[in-house]
């Protein structure tokens, strides 16, 4: 009896699986990186022959396990070559090869971690656990380096439009009746002429803030008649529009300049101007007529055949071609940055909103800045750019609160403004909230700042090529980090030398750049000067697999001491 148990158990034993071995299963990357918010696996695995039992089915679970946690990914079951099932079979003479694909959602504490496979097996109605296997470290996450560098990307400011220099043009017209040139009394006399006489006086007494550029007259026929009557109709018109404001305008105001004069003897470009915003019933056939004929007598005959509509042509649109245009051309000067600047210390409220946003750009200095544009926001608390602007200064400082309550005012009033959208999205990458940032940095494309914005977010979601190609021409850490990311390791080099005011992250990056190219004497000096803008990063360092290859250096341990 004993024996016959002995026997049983012996060969109970016998058909369980064995142990798999740590050299059956290749993973990649080698040493697990985080991208975008994944941490990418493949494995590629092998049984060997004579290991897979014909009547047992095993199931391969990983699991990447960290301090405080674990994650686990979707399970991968085979079976023997006996087993009734939907699963992939495994010869037991002759082994197999297999994949597995697999993401895991990343978690800060996965940069000090390790991936296992675990392994059941189930034979009928009984299963059992084979010991479980360690195949890769983990993570490398330098990609998550975006979180410093976003802190010093070029926020979008809410841009004033003060002009110094403001170009106006005041027009008024002189009507005329067909084929005829003199000035009537009625025409000169017009309010429109009488302003255009009082503007011109108010630039002749205001030679400090008001610059003439010249008088203009335009004189012009209606593209009626022979061109040889249109001509002598339109330089007449001319000659006696030139003589009234040179000698009743000019003179009279004292306004002395440039009186430049010209005429148009057929005016076809005002006729189809006017044709086409017209209610005519043909308008469509007469612009038709413009378009087919160029020569100025046919398109004249053409349009006197659409008899329907030859009168209406007479009656509503020639007649508003039988005119002479003068036009005042000056510059309006405004304040210089001293007045603008003078006149904020002692009134604001004197001052335009845009005369306001555009102190803080005179101003330079952030404190100053910051005051400026809470006056701007008290005085005219309906325009975003005030309250965008001081949460990118609140931004700038880390003062990310104030920064995210400014942005939630200016969004209320504007929320579609490009700039104010960037910034949010800035906001959501420091939170590694990268779909937010996603949709805000969308909205936000058209910021003068867009592409550095979309650089950042292509780093956060891993594309790494799309990120470097928004960065083009940039010195900056979010370009260094996009590169070294690309492995474009020598743009990535240069890049770091022409950043003009490196931190604690530039020279991080830097010492990572030495240990992927083996430059140990880059790593050492990135990293020393890193460490002695941010003692913080010593911490960091010391757990970061990227110096797997130093760590137990005597220079790298006395670095970080």
């Amino acid at each position: 009896m004993f024996t016959v148990v002995t026997v049983m158990l012996l060969s109970s034993c016998s058909s369980k699986m064995k142990e798999l071995q740590s050299n059956y299963f290749t993973v990649t990357p080698r040493v697990l990186e985080v991208v975008g918010t994944q941490v990418p696996v493949t494995i590629d695995g092998r049984f060997p022959q004579k290991f897979f039992n014909k009547k047992s089915v095993l199931t391969i679970t990983p699991v990447l396990k960290y301090e405080g946690g674990q994650a686990t990914a979707e399970s991968v079951t085979f079976q023997g070559e006996k087993v009734q099932g939907n699963n992939r079979t495994v010869s037991y003479d002759n082994g197999g090869n297999f994949t597995m694909k697999m993401n895991f959602d990343y978690v800060p504490e996965m940069a000090k971690s390790a991936l296992y496979l675990n392994f059941t097996v189930t034979k009928g109605n009984k299963s059992y656990t084979l010991p479980e296997v360690k195949v890769a470290d983990g993570c490398i996450s330098t990609s998550q380096l975006y979180r410093s560098t976003v802190s010093t990307a070029s926020t979008a400011v809410g841009e004033d439009a003060f002009q110094r220099v403001i170009k106006q043009a005041q027009q008024a017209n002189i009507m005329f009746l067909i084929q005829q040139t003199n000035l009537r009394n009625s025409e000169i006399n017009s309010e429109a002429i009488k302003a255009l006489r009082d503007s011109m006086k108010a630039v002749a007494a205001d030679t400090e803030n008001k610059v003439l550029e010249n008088v203009e007259v335009s004189a012009y026929a209606s593209p009626d008649g022979g061109m040889s009557l249109n001509t002598n109709v339109a330089t007449g018109r001319e000659k006696n529009t030139a003589k009234f404001v040179e000698r009743q305008l000019m003179k009279k105001a004292k306004l002395e300049g440039n009186l430049d004069t010209e005429y148009t003897a057929e005016d076809w470009e005002g006729f189809q101007e006017l044709v086409a915003q017209s209610n005519l019933a043909d308008k469509d056939v007469i612009l038709r007529v413009l378009s087919m004929y160029n020569d100025p007598e046919e398109r004249e005959q053409q349009i006197k055949n659409i008899s329907s509509v030859y009168s209406d042509l007479a009656d509503v649109i020639l007649p508003q071609l039988r005119r002479a245009r003068i036009t005042l051309n000056y510059q309006l000067i405004g304040r210089s940055d001293d007045e603008i600047m003078e006149q904020f210390a002692s009134d604001a409220r004197v001052l335009s909103l845009e005369e306001i946003l555009y102190a803080a750009v005179v101003a330079e200095e952030p404190a100053k800045q910051e005051e400026i544009y809470k006056t701007a926001a008290k005085h005219y608390p309906n325009d975003y750019r005030a309250y965008n602007n001081l949460a990118m200064l609140a931004y700038n400082k880390g003062d990310y609160a104030n920064a995210a309550s400014y942005l939630k005012k200016a969004a209320s009033l504007a929320p579609n403004a490009p700039e104010v959208n960037v910034n949010l999205g800035y906001l959501a990458l420091l939170d590694g909230n990268v779909a937010d940032a996603e949709t805000y940095m969308a909205k936000g494309s058209a910021a003068k700042v867009g592409n550095e914005a979309l650089g950042n977010l292509y780093i956060a979601q891993g594309q790494y090529v799309r990120a470097a190609s928004m960065f083009e021409g940039q010195a900056s850490n979010s370009a260094a980090l996009a590169q070294l990311l690309n492995k474009d390791y020598s743009t990535a080099k240069n890049t770091l030398a022409a950043i003009k005011n490196p931190d604690a992250t530039t020279y991080y990056i830097t010492a990572v750049l030495g240990a992927r190219t083996d430059n140990a004497a880059l790593l050492y000096d990135g990293l020393r000067k890193s460490i002695k803008l941010d003692p913080s990063m010593a911490v960091k360092a010391l757990g970061d697999l990227e110096f797997s290859k130093y760590v137990a250096s005597d220079a790298f341990q006395s670095i970080i001491k």
